[in-house]
C-alpha cells in the first residue's frame, strides 16, 4: 500500500525533500507533518546545518499512508500508530477484499441502479 500511495501522488526523484514540499505532496499543513512526526515513530526526517528539516523518500511515502489511515480510513492517532507498528495494513487490506467479495450479488446491483437515478438526478437539477 505504501508503494501504490506513493505512486498516486507522483514523489519527486529526490534525496531529500524540505518540510514545504512536503506539505504539498501530502496536502496537510506544515504544521500537522510536524505533529505526526512527534506521534509517529517512523517519520524521522534529518536535519540540515541551517536546522531545517529534509524528508527522505521514505518519510513521504510513510506520511501519505499515515494521513490515508486518519483521512481516508478514519484511524484515531493511536490506532494509525498500533497498525504501523504491527504492520497490519496488509491484514486489513485483506479483510475489505473478502467483505466485497462476499456481498450478495443483489446487492451490487441495487447499487449500480442507485448510482445510475444519482447520475439522472444530477443532470436534472443541471437543466434547471
Amino acid at each position: 500500500m505504501k508503494q501504490s500511495a506513493a505512486r498516486e501522488q507522483k514523489i519527486p526523484d529526490k534525496v531529500y525533500f524540505r518540510i514545504g514540499e512536503v506539505s504539498s505532496l501530502v496536502g496537510v499543513d506544515p504544521h500537522v507533518l510536524r505533529y505526526w512526526e512527534s506521534e509517529f515513530n517512523v517519520i524521522k526526517p534529518r536535519r540540515a546545518q541551517s536546522n531545517q528539516r529534509l524528508y527522505r523518500r521514505q518519510d513521504v511515502e510513510n506520511l501519505l499512508l499515515i494521513k490515508s489511515l486518519l483521512y481516508g480510513n478514519g484511524y484515531t492517532i493511536s490506532g494509525a500508530r498500533r497498525i504501523l507498528k504491527s504492520g497490519g495494513i496488509v491484514r486489513i487490506k485483506k479483510e475489505k477484499t473478502k467483505k466485497a467479495a462476499s456481498l450478495d450479488p443483489r446487492l451490487a446491483e441495487i447499487k449500480n441502479e442507485l448510482r445510475r437515478i444519482q447520475q439522472l438526478l444530477a443532470l436534472r437539477s443541471l437543466r434547471f
